[in-house]
């Protein structure tokens, strides 16, 4: 009766990530709430402060403080242990996908690693915010944008292509 009942399971949750309309909705939410979000701050604010609105200038200039402050004690505070935690989820995830060919850890480690580069480019960007003006400020965030768009656009080509050749190598039969 177990037995059946995870069979069951499995056969309804399919772990065949490139094939599943759902991993493609997470790739495009993923990327488009990252960068959106310009190190803890929304772009809609930068853009608002850009075209001169006073208090949005004064939000942004406060609220990237207020996050780029989190940012750098989160990452003094457990810096060794979330870069280690961090390396070893890779090589985990690796191992898994390419090793022995688990298309879910291929797909994990396609959304993860950018992410990765996200965030060092996040904590990189959050080094600089203390003590900026407000213009400068929004034009930090702005390219800090820009290469989030950039890493996200070659993370989605990559993790589409290799989808793709996942996909045309499975047999339809097995």
């Amino acid at each position: 009766m177990d037995f059946f009942f995870l069979e069951s399971a499995f056969e309804v949750i399919d772990f065949r990530s490139f094939s599943n309309l759902w991993f493609w909705i997470a790739l495009a939410t993923l990327w488009s709430t990252a960068s959106h979000w310009a190190v803890g701050v929304p772009f809609d604010m930068v853009r608002r402060a850009a075209r001169g609105s006073e208090q949005s200038l004064q939000d942004m200039h406060t609220l990237a403080n207020i996050q780029a402050r989190r940012l750098l004690f989160i990452a003094d505070a457990t810096g060794l242990i979330s870069t280690a935690l961090t390396f070893f989820t890779v090589t985990v995830l690796s191992l898994l996908g390419f090793l022995y060919r688990i298309e879910f850890a291929q797909a994990i480690l396609l959304l993860f690693v950018p992410m990765m580069i996200v965030g060092w480019l996040s904590l990189r960007t959050a080094r600089q915010v203390e003590g900026l003006d407000p213009p400068d400020l929004g034009n930090l965030l702005a390219e800090h944008r820009r290469r989030v768009q950039f890493v996200g656009v070659i993370a989605i080509f990559v993790t589409s292509m290799w989808g793709m050749w996942v996909n045309m190598n499975q047999s339809v039969l097995s």
